[in-house]
């Protein structure tokens, strides 16, 4: 005797399964279609077709709120809508990140608020802002003895570790003179935005690395470029030492002196900005 299992055509079990088909397909059907439609879009215009959406915002409480707006210049140029958006950022990545105090370097409220904004910064034209390769920040109060190269280091980025590692004495003095082309922040977060857009694919990270490609391709056709850059003092000259060290100070000098790096060399601000996905007054 043979059994079969009989869906009523209109039954409740026959209606939920094909209503669960049709949500599925028509997820499928969206889902493609807008990443068919921002690929075209990434293709003409260099960058994300959108960047800032959120279901529900993130705040900061009085305390980092206070330490942000007093401390960090660059969320007081902010719009105010943008200025909820870099809020909910950085709690977001206080929250996504272990802080480690190391040598009895306990780890305040100060150092979580300045160290996320550093990286919400360099990101905010990026619409994953997490920075995936990081996943803890080790903070010790001054320069560290690295096991890496048995060297005493200010910051280093450890990408199999995933750890981003600071002196927070030499964090600070990096924005004690906001014109100096001189800040650890800016510099260990750039390579491991760096490394993390080389392991990843989502379209910040493809837009990122493959404007530094088509940086490199500039300046390995361009010699007089090249050489106006080495012979610049605009320029430190460890940023020679190779590309990743080259992008790390192309970027201090982006963020701190960016109209000064617009009027030397302009081709290459120009494939930074782009980089960056940076629309912010001044830049």
């Amino acid at each position: 005797m043979s059994y079969f299992l009989i869906l009523e055509p209109y039954s409740p079990g026959s209606k939920l399964i094909l209503g669960i088909l049709f949500a599925v397909l028509v997820y499928i059907f969206l889902y493609y279609s807008v990443r068919m439609i921002e690929m075209g879009y990434v293709l003409k215009h260099r960058k994300p077709l959108y960047n800032h959406v959120y279901l529900v915002l993130r705040k900061l409480n009085d305390e980092q709120k206070r330490i942000l707006k007093n401390q960090f210049g660059f969320y007081n140029k902010l719009t105010t809508k943008q200025q909820r958006h870099f809020e909910h950022r950085v709690a977001s990545f206080i929250k996504d990140k272990d802080f480690i105090g190391r040598s009895g370097n306990p780890i305040t409220e100060e150092m979580r608020v300045l160290i996320s904004a550093t990286a919400v910064m360099l990101t905010f034209g990026f619409r994953d802002f997490y920075i995936g390769f990081i996943s803890k920040i080790v903070v010790y109060p001054s320069q560290f003895y690295s096991n890496t190269n048995k060297a005493y280091h200010k910051g280093e980025f450890n990408p199999k570790l995933k750890a981003l590692v600071l002196s927070w004495e030499d964090f600070k003095a990096g924005f004690n003179n906001g014109s100096d082309n001189l800040n650890l922040g800016i510099h260990e977060i750039t390579h491991a935005i760096h490394i993390n857009s080389i392991k990843e694919r989502d379209v910040s990270s493809t837009i990122f690395s493959d404007t530094f490609k088509e940086l490199s391709t500039l300046l390995s056709h361009k010699e007089n470029l090249r050489k106006d850059l080495m012979d610049s003092p605009y320029f430190r000259k460890y940023a020679y030492t190779n590309q990743f060290e080259f992008l790390a100070v192309a970027i201090e000098n982006f963020i701190e002196t960016p109209q000064e790096f617009k009027s030397q060399f302009p081709e290459v601000y120009s494939k930074i900005r782009q980089m960056l996905n940076f629309n912010i007054p001044g830049y």
